[in-house]
């Protein structure tokens, strides 16, 4: 995955609260396992007018026009603005693949459901808590500016403001790291490979009869 340091990008808000992932990527989308793909299902039921299903060509499906993803100030979107639990519902890992997809590289909620918050970690997006009052006045901000736009320093755990403001953000050091580096779970397992081989090796010194061919 992708290294986070830094990101600077439009924000697009979903005012809802409690938004599942059965919103953010419906169910009849995840026969795939490939991680790729499912940007154009990103909140498929309320993007577009008619139903959709897997192999639809999407540029020809009816948008809903009063979604905020197809409002035009919004097109270029890759920072998401949400309300309070947002995430919750299965713990489908689709939902970050599909917001990553579509091009969101940060989530910004007063409060995330715990699977969902992992797993946004896991596939390289930044998810940061705010409290209630700090996303109150960042949806007010983003409606009143089109084209608004956050600068997100994970470093520093810092969100500037085109208005000057800065919001801080806690983030726990492991997942930080992680970020920074842009290892996934596999990629962490790796870093200690010099250690996993030495195991290896004295086991079979060890315990070789675990290590026969029993196709002899």
């Amino acid at each position: 995955m992708e290294a986070f340091k830094q990101h600077t990008g439009i924000v697009a808000p979903i005012d809802r609260a409690n938004v599942d992932t059965d919103a953010i990527i419906p169910k009849q989308f995840l026969k795939s396992i490939k991680r790729s793909g499912f940007g154009p299902n990103l909140f498929d039921e309320w993007r577009y007018l008619d139903h959709g299903e897997p192999g639809m060509d999407n540029s020809k499906r009816p948008l809903n026009k009063d979604f905020v993803l197809n409002l035009p100030r919004y097109v270029h979107a890759s920072i998401l603005l949400a309300r309070e639990n947002f995430g919750c519902g299965s713990s489908r890992e689709h939902a970050p693949w599909a917001l990553l997809d579509y091009g969101f590289k940060v989530v910004i909620a007063s409060s995330f459901a715990d699977i969902f918050y992992n797993n946004c970690f896991k596939n390289g997006i930044l998810a940061i808590i705010l409290t209630v009052d700090e996303i109150d006045q960042l949806f007010e901000a983003v409606e009143a500016q089109p084209g608004y736009k956050l600068r997100v320093d994970l470093e520093q755990q810092k969100i500037f403001k085109p208005e000057g403001d800065v919001l801080e953000f806690d983030v726990e050091p492991a997942r930080k790291t992680s970020l920074l580096e842009g290892l996934d779970d596999i990629g962490e397992t790796l870093k200690q490979a010099d250690k996993i081989r030495q195991f290896e090796q004295q086991r079979q010194q060890h315990k070789p009869w675990l290590f026969q061919d029993l196709s002899d």
